[in-house]
């Protein structure tokens, strides 16, 4: 299985798919899944020529389940430490949630002062600030991030099972096409991680301030989001996002829900294909 070992001794895992010698698209995960969750994507995009990698975060999926760095610092300098094994330049990173985080610091703080990114995508990212604070006030209550630590604790599996068969894919909303597969394999995903990772994992996407990331970014951005996005408020997320990103490219989806790179994967593979050939 190939691995990469990071400056503090955690060995990442990635997969990386198609000719060496192609455009790169890398994809970062949500919480508290892996890189699994794309998938969809990466057939999709191997078939379109492109060589496609994905990594599991530390503490998440097979990489190793260390009880420091679950931070987002630590996220994007894991991300980096694959960039650079890998050599890669002219680079497409696209993070889904807590992943669109990770790509906004990993872009700001690594990729760009290496020259090593051609473009990025955000798809129902947390930056610049999920948290309610006096200078986010539309932000979400704290109390919210303290319900998801206490369930977690309480029972990890139980509260897995409801986050993916409730709001994540929007399954909770009437006439839903619910679909038991996609349930079972976020909770699977889940389930192979570190409960500790994730448990301070939910500190890391919630109140990390990533405004600044998102100023530094000048590569051309695209920002997507469902309004109907239960976990991560669009308003809060994409329309600051597209505000404060120097070349940014906004669309909106009516009724899309916060996983909806899986349940309309056809719509938004579709779309990235398109932002990053033209």
């Amino acid at each position: 299985m190939p691995f990469v070992k990071t400056n503090d001794g955690v060995n990442i895992f990635f997969k990386d798919w198609g000719p060496k010698n192609k455009q790169p698209i890398v994809f970062h995960h949500g919480w508290p899944l892996s890189a699994d969750d794309w998938d969809n994507q990466m057939l999709f995009f191997l078939a379109e020529g492109f060589r496609v990698i994905a990594i599991d975060r530390r503490g998440h999926g097979r990489s190793d389940q260390t009880s420091e760095g679950n931070d987002m610092d630590h996220y994007a300098s894991d991300a980096s430490a694959v960039a650079e094994h890998l050599d890669l330049h002219d680079a497409v990173h696209i993070g889904h949630s807590t992943g669109g985080g990770q790509v906004a610091r990993y872009v700001a703080k690594y990729g760009q002062p290496q020259g090593r990114v051609a473009k990025a995508v955000l798809i129902s990212a947390v930056p610049p600030l999920m948290v309610k604070t006096d200078a986010n006030p539309g932000g979400t209550p704290i109390a919210v991030f303290d319900d998801f630590r206490r369930a977690l604790a309480a029972n990890r599996a139980q509260f897995y099972l409801d986050v993916a068969s409730g709001p994540f894919y929007g399954f909770n909303r009437e006439g839903a096409q619910v679909s038991q597969g996609t349930i079972n394999n976020w909770w699977r995903q889940g389930m192979i991680g570190s409960a500790n990772a994730h448990y301070e994992g939910i500190k890391a996407f919630s109140e990390t301030d990533q405004t600044e990331d998102l100023k530094a970014i000048t590569v051309p951005t695209l920002v997507l989001q469902g309004d109907d996005d239960q976990v991560v408020p669009y308003k809060d997320a994409a329309l600051l996002q597209d505000k404060l990103l120097a070349h940014s490219t906004l669309k909106i989806y009516p009724g899309y829900p916060h996983g909806m790179h899986t349940t309309h994967a056809d719509v938004i593979n579709a779309d990235i294909l398109a932002f990053i050939r033209g």
